[in-house]
């Protein structure tokens, strides 16, 4: 019976091992990310009071946040407006992001030679983010407001007649702050994918006659498109979910998924609250199977 039971131990160790390995990060992972996200899907079912919660089994939540939707075709309803909302912004800070991480991470990785200036540089970019992002935020205030430095400059120097409005408190402002908040989010996949790339390839190309526009679209951007995904997926889910951002930038005056939650939550009504956040979840998760439809993550990496 013994030697059975080694036996078993032997065979049974080694297969157990790995699940030990990942059972201390699943087990945060359940805790702080499964079981909230369960809670909330459930709250989201029960109904509520301008002072209580009742548990419950009903879709009263999910009709009032698709209220009205049917009655306003072909118009659009307040819900799918405060979505296309977001997705407007989440679509031009992508680009932004895109074209800008895209276009640093090229430079590091292809004309940056010394490996002491690539770190030197890199860290360099890395500098907003020894602050919090509240800090960022308001850092613009002083600089686009109608008595902020932009201003003074652009009437000092007689560009303009009377202080520009639009730059602060508006659409503009929230895209410009989304972009400075991200862009590294954007930045550091990219560059890591483009680190990957054997520079044999490019030498290759070269020999081959291809021209330095050709090399970029024909090899290195097919060979960049995990990073670039990866940063897709980070900005998207990041600007989707944001109401500070919004709220503080936008002066209070621009809608969003994320600040009407925020506002529900504000007013105590989390059966209602947590169903936004459960549609606003399908969503993103939407706009994710989208993209990784474009790129399979699992085989590129």
């Amino acid at each position: 019976m013994e030697r059975i039971h080694r036996r078993l131990s032997r065979l049974i160790a080694p297969a157990a091992a790995p699940y030990w390995q990942v059972a201390p990060l699943a087990g945060v992972l359940a805790v702080f990310f499964l079981l909230p996200l369960a809670i909330t899907v459930v709250v989201s079912f029960w109904r509520y009071t301008e002072y209580s919660m009742i548990p419950a089994l009903v879709g009263d939540n999910y009709a009032s946040v698709f209220a009205g939707c049917l009655a306003e075709l072909p118009g659009l309803c307040v819900t799918f407006k405060t979505y296309l909302s977001t997705l407007k912004f989440c679509v031009l800070v992508w680009f932004v992001t895109l074209v800008l991480g895209f276009t640093l991470a090229y430079f590091l990785a292809f004309h940056v030679r010394s490996l002491t200036w690539q770190t030197v540089l890199f860290l360099l970019c890395t500098i907003p983010f020894w602050t919090s992002n509240v800090i960022r935020m308001i850092s613009w205030v002083p600089l686009l407001g109608r008595n902020g430095l932009v201003n003074q400059a652009l009437t000092g120097l007689h560009l303009v007649d009377r202080p520009v409005e639009w730059m602060l408190f508006s659409e503009f402002s929230v895209v410009l702050t989304f972009v400075h908040l991200n862009t590294m989010f954007m930045l550091v996949p990219i560059f890591n994918s483009m680190m990957r790339i054997d520079r044999s390839l490019l030498e290759a190309a070269e020999d081959a006659g291809a021209s330095a526009w050709q090399t970029l679209w024909n090899v290195i951007v097919p060979l960049s498109r995990t990073g670039v995904l990866i940063g897709s997926i980070f900005v998207v889910t990041i600007v989707m979910g944001d109401f500070v951002t919004v709220g503080v930038m936008g002066g209070q005056q621009i809608a969003s998924v994320g600040k009407i939650i925020q506002v529900q939550t504000s007013y105590l009504q989390f059966p209602l609250a947590a169903a936004n956040a459960v549609v606003l979840l399908a969503v993103v998760l939407l706009i994710i199977v989208a993209l990784n439809r474009l790129v399979d993550l699992r085989k590129e990496l």
